[in-house]
């Protein structure tokens, strides 16, 4: 990491070099499949990340809030799918967001929320675009695959005027709990081969054109084939990576795009430890500290741990053996490769950037729900 960097606190840093790869890699991945990438801006929530991540079209994005939603339609962008359960509240602002832009879509689950979205018909003759969420054995939101309801919740989206059944989603997050890539593709295979099955349910039903979307980093990462009858993915952490990735199987670590540079601010022989000005507000709790080297990985120090995180101080100690403290002096500076990107990324309110060794700039996300 540059040394150039002169911040006073805490810095998040990106190096854009191994960004602009990770999205080169996955976007000619699934045009040698045939299937549309339509990345997830929830990691990095910035708009010079998702220029990186669409080639610049700025169209065809996922997004987890719909502050990220009116974010980038102020930005330019179009076709964007708000891939979260609609919450009533929010109904009239995706309205809203629906009438302005060519392509807004929402994400159903229930049959109460169709319901609302018929109190709420589109102006200028629009139809809301409703992507089904689909449960494939993820466990989070969605309906399972295998109840009828399924297949009712989707014949009615589809009977209901002014709704367009646009596609079929599911998230197959429990790729998070595999190591290695035959454990990964095990689960993706079977994530496709269930939202498959469930498209041929929709065709038997005389519903046509709709489109399925299945997704997350460790199954775009190690894709199997039958991943190219899909119409999309959807994942989003692979433009960063981080730890948690690598031992999953989806990346290496050279292929980790993001640190957090943390200060040496105390000497603490009396413990073996050091203390830096990293604590949970920079980092995040993720991943538990079960590390070799707890809470993340000390970069070029392999000899040491990251053991304790308080809000705003970190308590650094050697994996084994006595710290040799005239390596760390007070004032310098480590890098931090962190376990979960996504949640690091959310503690800060600016990315500086880096290219080469040297600061090329910042970046600054949207916040907020």
């Amino acid at each position: 990491m540059p040394s150039t960097c002169t911040h006073s606190a805490q810095a998040f840093t990106v190096d854009v070099d191994t960004v602009k790869r990770n999205a080169r890699v996955m976007l000619e991945r699934f045009e040698k499949l045939g299937v549309q990438l339509r990345p997830h801006m929830k990691t990095h929530k910035t708009v010079e990340c998702a220029d990186i991540m669409t080639g610049g079209a700025r169209r065809c994005i996922v997004v987890s809030t719909l502050a990220e939603a009116c974010f980038y339609a102020d930005h330019g962008y179009d076709d964007i799918l708000y891939a979260y359960p609609l919450p009533f509240d929010k109904v009239e602002r995706c309205a809203q967001l629906a009438e302005r832009l060519a392509l807004f879509h929402v994400l159903v689950d229930n049959s109460a929320t169709l319901e609302e979205l018929k109190k709420r018909p589109l102006k200028q003759g629009k139809s809301w675009h409703v992507w089904m969420k689909l449960d494939c054995d993820n466990g989070r939101a969605g309906i399972p695959y295998s109840e009828p309801r399924a297949l009712q919740l989707a014949k009615d989206i589809a009977a209901t005027a002014g709704v367009n059944l646009t596609g079929v989603y599911a998230h197959c997050g429990n790729t998070y709990g595999c190591q290695g890539e035959e454990q990964i593709k095990a689960v993706a295979q079977e994530t496709t081969t269930l939202t498959l099955q469930f498209m041929e349910k929709l065709k038997a039903a005389g519903i046509e054109g709709v489109k399925s979307s299945i997704g997350s980093t460790p199954s775009c990462s190690q894709p199997v084939p039958d991943m190219a009858m899909l119409s999309e993915v959807h994942p989003g952490n692979y433009v960063f990576y981080d730890v948690q990735q690598s031992l999953i199987g989806s990346c290496s670590l050279t292929d980790v795009a993001v640190r957090v540079l943390t200060r040496v601010i105390g000497h603490y022989p009396h413990r073996n430890q050091l203390l830096v000005d990293c604590g949970w507000t920079a980092l995040s709790h993720d991943g538990g500290g079960k590390l070799p080297t707890g809470y993340a990985v000390i970069e070029g120090h392999p000899e040491l741990k990251l053991l304790a995180m308080t809000q705003e101080h970190g308590r650094v100690e050697a994996v084994s053996g006595k710290l040799d403290f005239s390596k760390y002096p007070i004032g310098s500076m480590l890098s931090l490769m962190p376990y979960h990107a996504c949640a690091t990324a959310m503690m800060h309110p600016v990315y500086y950037v880096h290219s080469q060794g040297k600061i090329v700039g910042t970046w600054t996300p949207t916040r907020g729900w």
